[in-house]
């Protein structure tokens, strides 16, 4: 039985992804939803604004993204940014601001 190099490297690479706290394929669907749903209600079902402003990567394209995550971590207070700290771990927090900076995926 012949097994090809590319499957030698897809272990190390997945390994490697869960090392660096990426979440797992079902969590970033989760995440998706959370975002397109719960945030979808203040910053608009397409994420181009509302009661909160648009998080499309053309106005994140400026704010550093520590800054962006430490929004989603802490909110705003007095506004009505909650902060997200009690249900995201800060590897989802860097996954949903890395998305939203360049396009944040459909459901």
């Amino acid at each position: 039985m012949r097994i090809t190099p590319l499957l030698f490297l897809a272990v190390p690479l997945t390994a490697l992804a869960v090392q660096a706290g990426e979440p797992t394929q079902m969590r970033q669907r989760e995440l998706v939803h959370l975002v397109r749903q719960d945030c979808g209600s203040c910053h608009g079902m397409q994420l181009t604004g509302g009661l909160g402003l648009p998080l499309t990567p053309e106005a994140l394209r400026d704010k550093p993204l520590e800054g962006l995550a430490a929004t989603i971590h802490a909110g705003r207070p007095g506004t009505a940014m909650p902060p997200w700290k009690t249900i995201l771990s800060e590897a989802d927090i860097r996954w949903i601001v890395e998305k939203l900076m360049t396009g944040f995926p459909k459901e």
